[in-house]
């Protein structure tokens, strides 16, 4: 089927595509998009309109293309075309017109678009920069500050915001080929629009891009597509269009090959296939439209509030109603503050959430999800209530970071309607969920747990049950050798610096202040009895804990914090406890370079997730990867560490473990691929 149509509507001619469900710039709307140009202008049209079918206008380039060679013709040529030829050219777009789809716009002489309609350059997001003429245009369409905006950060503008930055000449009404024909009437069509690409960029001033790259440098913590955009912007400000277009072009086809470009487009690729798992292949999910929550602190609220702004009716159990309503309340009005609802969505949530302490207010609930404290017993009684209350069918889940769904719901009827549904603190941002399964959870119920992410717009990851699940074992791996490494000779700050070197948002004990280390105390405690006598413990954290040093609401953790600050500063009691622990057993302390410390860390994660793979608790490795990378703050960049892991040889991972064994006897249980 061709993607592209064509016909002649008296002086102007409509060309249109349909190539769902994103018409992406492939190889046949590229030969398609020619070939109606060529028939306009022999039809001797003086206007021309492109429109899109379907959901949206051009979202996109076809991104199965890019770990090929390019094929004539390419995509910058098309538009050039476009831009050169004799006939006036409009876009008439609507839903998201993002990468080539935005630099198809630019090249023509008038752009107009529906109110809702967004617009973007989001190549950074798959390491790239637009190949297209977009770091060329966009400049000197909007200026180089908001396309540095939205080249390097991937902002997208909305209709009303590109209009006023002038990379917009009007929002119109649907239906937009009739728009379209109408805006040539007006006077803002009446005379010849300058090119885009033959405009000047307006100046900035000598210090405007040191103070960008600064800024940039610290905020892509090691990812190399925002610098390459800042740098194809700064040639737009320097060099005239013909000799900057095809620096931008080289530059695009050469990071296709990079490593960080391959890493993102398997992340990307890996977020679509975690939403279909082969497994549920033509499983129904159930409608949902009631949830009830049992448990009204920072978890249980946190999922109410996502499931509000979702549009869906909430019901919670909370002992102290007040309590729930008051924290449901505050994170819909820091939605509201953020412009992420508007006030009638603010008003629309409040009118579909109700809170009470009484389970018999529960009726008509599709899924009820217990989000209580992480207390088997405590877990095993809201179980108990709302099986009491609800039907036996009704899917009941549990929110538990580490414990068995199947031992908390075991004196459940019906255990096929059990499954978790981890979502991560603060629940209405985190975007990952890990959906639990038990060796009982039924197709569809799962099918319901995975609709419920997306509706929730999460990354939701199916997980079978163990210690942890996915994240949070791997979490234990990453911590434990950590502290291994603090024991051995080195400090909190160094191995926080040298993770945040490799790209993380922080380190494993700045990240243990900001979430609080009595989490992970009441965890360990709770493994005591089940650890092998043999396994090496490092204590250094409980210690802290029985000192009620939590963290950064204390004041004090693993770092020293003053009053009303969350900078983490280095503290001399803490260092002194880690050496004094180092002599205690007989530890002769050693120095550990930035480099052996990542690697080593690196090396236990892609141990236990070759492990977890091995054991069928994840699907596949990638898998593992979103988890940790959308959950923990692994840099997507390098495609999550089992993705980072397969760049190495095996046996480079096998030399690291071999150290990391030697240095703690017995306490690693290697995979089969690491032996």
């Amino acid at each position: 089927m061709n993607p592209i149509t064509y016909s002649k509507q008296g002086d102007t001619a409509v060309i249109g595509i349909d190539n769902p469900p994103i018409n992406a710039t492939s190889r046949a709307v590229r030969v398609g998009l020619l070939e109606a140009l060529t028939k306009a202008e022999k039809d001797n049209v003086s206007h021309g309109i492109i429109v899109c079918e379907g959901r949206t206008f051009v979202a996109g380039g076809d991104i199965t293309e890019f770990a090929r060679p390019p094929q004539e013709p390419h995509l910058p040529d098309v538009y050039q075309r476009f831009e050169d030829s004799p006939i006036c050219w409009l876009a008439a777009m609507h839903g998201t017109v993002l990468g080539g789809g935005f630099e198809l716009a630019m090249a023509c002489d008038f752009r107009i678009a529906s109110a809702t309609t967004r617009f973007g350059l989001p190549e950074v997001n798959l390491g790239l920069i637009p190949g297209a003429g977009g770091t060329q245009r966009l400049p000197r369409l909007v200026g180089a500050a908001l396309a540095i905006e939205m080249c390097c950060n991937a902002r997208q503008l909305n209709a009303s915001e590109l209009l006023e930055a002038g990379g917009l000449d009007a929002i119109v009404d649907e239906p937009l080929i009739d728009s379209a024909h109408h805006f040539f009437t007006t006077p803002s069509a009446s005379s010849t629009a300058t090119p885009v690409s033959r405009r000047p960029v307006s100046p900035v001033d000598n210090d405007f891009f040191k103070r960008q790259r600064n800024a940039i440098t610290r905020s892509a913590r090691g990812a190399e597509a925002p610098l390459y955009n800042l740098e194809a912007i700064e040639w737009a400000v320097d060099m005239p269009f013909e000799t900057a277009q095809p620096k931008e072009r080289s530059r695009h086809l050469a990071l296709r090959d990079s490593s960080q470009s391959i890493a993102l487009r398997h992340v990307f690729f890996a977020e679509r296939a975690a939403a279909k798992p082969a497994a549920l292949k033509g499983v129904t999910p159930r409608t949902l439209n009631n949830i009830a929550i049992v448990g009204g602190g920072l978890m249980g609220s946190g999922i109410a509030a996502a499931c509000l702004t979702a549009g869906l009716h909430v019901r919670m159990i909370e002992t102290n109603p007040d309590t729930g309503i008051a924290n449901v309340e505050r994170l819909l009005q820091g939605a509201l503050k953020r412009n992420k609802i508007t006030e009638a969505d603010y008003g629309k949530c409040l009118s579909q959430f109700q809170c009470c302490d009484d389970y018999k207010q529960l009726n008509n609930i599709d899924i009820a999800i217990e989000a209580v404290f992480e207390d088997r017993d405590v877990k095993r009684t809201v179980f108990t209530s709302l099986a009491a209350q609800l039907g036996s069918d009704t899917i009941l889940a549990t929110n538990t970071s580490y414990l068995d769904p199947v031992e908390l719901s075991s004196h459940v009827e019906n255990p096929a309607r059990i499954l978790g549904l981890h979502f991560f603190s603060p629940a209405h941002i985190m975007k990952l969920l890990e959906v639990v399964q038990t060796p009982h959870t039924s197709a569809e119920v799962l099918a319901t747990g995975l609709a419920l992410g997306k509706r929730l717009k999460k990354i939701a990851v199916l997980a079978g049950v163990c210690d942890g699940f996915i994240g949070n074992r791997m979490l234990a791996a990453y911590r434990r050798q950590a502290d291994y490494l603090l024991a051995d000779g080195a400090y909190p700050e160094q191995i926080d610096r040298a993770m945040r070197t490799f790209g993380m948002p922080m380190g494993p004990y700045e990240l243990q202040d900001l979430t609080g280390l009595q989490i992970g105390y009441l965890n360990r405690q709770r493994q005591a009895a089940t650890r092998h006598p043999d396994e090496r413990y490092v204590s250094i954290a409980d210690q802290l804990c029985e000192e009620k040093r939590f963290g950064q609401r204390t004041g004090a953790g693993w770092y020293r914090y003053e009053e009303g600050s969350r900078e983490p500063l280095t503290d001399p009691v803490v260092n002194e406890k880690i050496n004094r622990y180092s002599e205690q057993h007989g530890i002769s302390r050693q120095s550990f370079n930035d480099d052996e410390i990542q690697q080593r860390l690196l090396a236990v994660l892609a141990n236990e997730g070759q492990r977890i793979l091995d054991e069928g608790i994840a699907a596949s490795a990638a898998d593992i990867d979103l988890v940790k990378i959308h959950g923990y703050g692994f840099p997507r960049w390098t495609g999550g560490p089992m993705h980072y892991a397969a760049l190495y040889d095996t046996g480079h991972w096998r030399d690291v473990l071999q150290r990391v064994s030697e240095q703690s006897p017995n306490s690693w249980v290697l995979a089969d691929a690491y032996r």
